[in-house]
């Protein structure tokens, strides 16, 4: 496939490096020289310098025989323009845009198709990061919730402790503990490394455990691993940008929601918008106002500022101060390894956020839901099967007879609105949304080819 990504920032960047190990053609626009030669140092595609809007720029890029272009720069105008231009001069079949305004946000219905703005896919990291946020707290304990086939079956991640009743035991045992529940283990990081799970294979303190089941099914699942924590009822929210003001918006009618935001205006603003959640005016790293607010009675401290730096330091002062768990947004990679085993609970990547639902939209074939894990090295998605018998080698095919690429793993179908946790006597039929997990994801052009519909020859 042909791709032009405008923008070579930490999301046009980190996707660029995604899709050039998969076969594809990739050109890279941006207006920084410096970004994209240390780009193309390091992968096998196509710089171009200029503004992603201007049509010469894109007709260097390759615009005029594109299959798809993909504005993700931090302006969302120039996003729209150049999706614009690439419909209305070159034809583009895919234009997928990233957008972060609210004010633009609210009218995607009535703006974007074809006759008025041309873009096919809007990506607003925003709200995806908010999803994301709001999922946690539903899960006390969970590192990462993800949903599959709206929403009916989940696939979460959490850290197995000292204490949990699988801990010490073979994976085998799961079945004895919860009898009535079906589940499945999709991969096990020990120490950072993969292992993959077999029924031997024994669960250790610390192991970082992906279980899929029924999302109905998750916190049952959950105690088993860990002790399962009570529900969050007290949150206090460092930031009333977009994602700090959407979350008190979903939360505040079942949680009591404290927000500081350091703009007299904004609190002002928010303070009028918001109905359960009290905003006061203060610096979220300021020592005397978490103690004055009781932080030591607060559930979650969640730090979504635009700047890491106060998100980073204010979340390890709340936690020294008693709040019992801290989640941080990172949007620099390196500071997300930097606070990796340190006492803050869970940080959060809205880069990781934006390139899963980017790469949903290019991966090819019947693909629902993608959702990149692990720094980008691993993969969970939901595929549809199709064709039949003669015509695809998963249809019609118990999983063990299935030759599943290296390091992947079925972890469950759902069928209609059934939820079936997959086992080597499983059959996947025809319109099956398959669920896999991909420890190492340069597999994923062979997941995609055994997927796809075409005569099969015996």
């Amino acid at each position: 496939m042909k791709i032009i990504i405008i923008g070579a920032g930490q999301v046009g960047g980190t996707l660029a490096e995604n899709l050039v190990g998969e076969r594809n053609e990739i050109s890279l626009v941006d207006i920084d020289h410096e970004k994209l030669h240390e780009l193309q140092d390091k992968l096998d595609l196509q710089v171009v310098a200029g503004q992603g809007c201007y049509p010469e720029i894109l007709k260097k890029a390759g615009a005029e025989d594109a299959d798809m272009i993909i504005a993700v720069t931090n302006d969302d105008a120039t996003n729209m323009i150049t999706c614009q231009i690439a419909y209305s001069l070159f034809n583009t079949p895919t234009k997928i845009a990233r957008i972060r305004s609210n004010q633009i946000l609210r009218y995607r219905e009535q703006l974007f198709h074809n006759k008025d703005v041309p873009i096919d896919h809007i990506i607003a990291p925003e709200q995806l990061v908010t999803r994301d946020i709001a999922h946690l707290i539903d899960y006390p304990g969970a590192l990462q919730v993800l949903e599959f086939a709206s929403g009916k079956v989940s696939l979460v991640a959490v850290k197995a402790y000292y204490g949990g009743l699988l801990v010490g035991h073979a994976l085998s045992t799961l079945k004895e503990h919860i009898p009535n529940i079906d589940t499945r283990v999709a991969a096990i990081y020990r120490n950072g490394k993969p292992i993959r799970p077999l029924g031997t294979t024994v669960i250790e303190a610390d192991d970082e455990v992906f279980f899929i089941a029924a999302s109905i099914h998750i916190r049952a699942v959950m105690n088993e691993l860990q002790k399962l924590e009570p529900a969050y009822k007290r949150i206090m929210i460092a930031g009333g940008g977009n994602i700090g003001a959407g979350l008190a918006s979903i939360l505040e009618s079942n949680h009591q929601v404290k927000l500081i935001e350091h703009n007299p205006q904004r609190a002002a603003q928010l303070a009028s918008e918001l109905n359960d959640t009290l905003v006061f005016t203060g610096d979220s790293s300021d020592h005397e106002l978490l103690l004055e607010e009781h932080i030591d009675q607060y559930d979650v401290f969640i730090a979504v500022t635009n700047d890491d730096e106060a998100n980073i330091m204010s979340s390890l002062l709340a936690k020294k101060l008693g709040v019992r768990k801290t989640m941080v947004l990172i949007q620099r990679d390196a500071y997300v390894d930097l606070v990796h085993g340190s006492t803050i609970d869970i940080a959060i990547s809205p880069q990781q956020a934006t390139i899963s639902a980017l790469l949903t939209h290019v991966r090819k074939g019947a693909i629902d839901n993608v959702y990149s894990l692990r720094g980008g090295a691993a993969e969970a998605i939901e595929i549809v099967a199709k064709g039949d018998e003669h015509s695809s080698k998963v249809v019609g095919r118990e999983i063990k007879s299935i030759k599943l690429p290296p390091g992947t793993t079925i972890g469950a179908i759902v069928r209609g609105d059934t939820v079936l946790i997959a086992h080597s006597n499983t059959m996947i039929l025809e319109e099956d949304h398959v669920i896999l997990f991909l420890v190492n994801k340069r597999y994923i052009s062979d997941v995609e080819k055994l997927f796809q519909v075409g005569a099969i020859y015996f």
